[in-house]
């Protein structure tokens, strides 16, 4: 449809095609765009990354997001190549080493639980500041970053990550009256459907949660390639009025009374 077409944006947290970035990345080139994809080091050398950029001959720049260098970089860089502002960014970041290492909620390692807040929400506030002081983003620009119910609900199993997740969304509404009053860019969250992606394999009983979401929700989960269209709507003019939103992609799930979750 060319929804995006004559847009440029950047794409976080690419990794693999289970990856919801990979599909953004994706849907966003076919409907039009020119994109930039970025991710860690470790990951780049352990993802599938470097493939799709290929595939879609676009750039990828290694940056940490957690580091302020770093993003100052990745920015600068991204606006090199497009020969000045651009239109959009989807964050896509987010780990739990508590999870990883199966660290109960209960008896959680705070060293590890400040990495999964760093790398899973302040690293949202740092690019935010980042394009906000480079004035890197068009008047109407849209940002994007992915989040889960559990930020809003109790969800057994997800742990630091719903804490994190909570933070994405305030970060999200905060700085969102900044940019928007000042700049008319746009800040939304897209809460998505479990979704079996490499970062949620981690959680204990996933596999359940996925079989139980899918039969409670009216439409059943979405997918990630579902995930990427809606995105795509959000980075396209259509939704130029829609800001400071945590906005549900879940088939249903959200609205829907449902006994408790049968994680953990």
């Amino acid at each position: 449809m060319e929804l995006l077409k004559g847009k440029k944006g950047l794409i976080t947290g690419v990794l693999n095609d289970k990856s919801i970035a990979w599909a953004v990345a994706r849907t966003a080139v076919n409907e039009g765009a020119g994109i930039v994809m970025t991710n860690t080091p470790v990951a780049v050398r352990l993802g599938q990354t470097k493939e799709l950029a290929r595939q879609l001959d676009c750039p990828l720049i290694e940056a940490d997001a957690t580091s302020i260098d770093d993003l100052d970089r990745l920015v600068s860089e991204t606006m090199d190549h497009f020969g000045g502002k651009f239109d959009f960014v989807l964050h896509s970041i987010g780990t739990s080493v508590n999870i990883r290492k199966h660290h109960p909620y209960n008896d959680i390692d705070y060293s590890l639980m400040d990495k999964t807040l760093d790398i899973s929400a302040l690293s949202f506030h740092k690019l935010l500041q980042t394009l906000y002081k480079k004035d890197a983003l068009n008047e109407w620009g849209s940002v994007v970053a992915l989040t889960y119910i559990a930020a809003d609900r109790a969800v057994s199993g997800y742990n630091d990550m719903a804490d994190a997740k909570a933070l994405l969304q305030s970060i999200t509404r905060n700085f969102g009256v900044i940019y928007g009053s000042e700049k008319h860019v746009r800040i939304n969250t897209v809460s998505q459907s479990p979704t079996a992606t490499t970062a949620g394999s981690g959680i204990d009983g996933m596999d359940k949660m996925l079989e139980w979401a899918d039969k409670v929700s009216p439409l059943g989960n979405a997918s990630a390639q579902d995930c990427a269209n809606y995105v795509c709507t959000l980075f396209s003019d259509l939704t130029r009025m829609v800001t400071m939103q945590n906005l549900y992609h879940d088939g249903g799930f959200s609205t829907t009374a449902v006994p408790p979750s049968p994680i953990g």
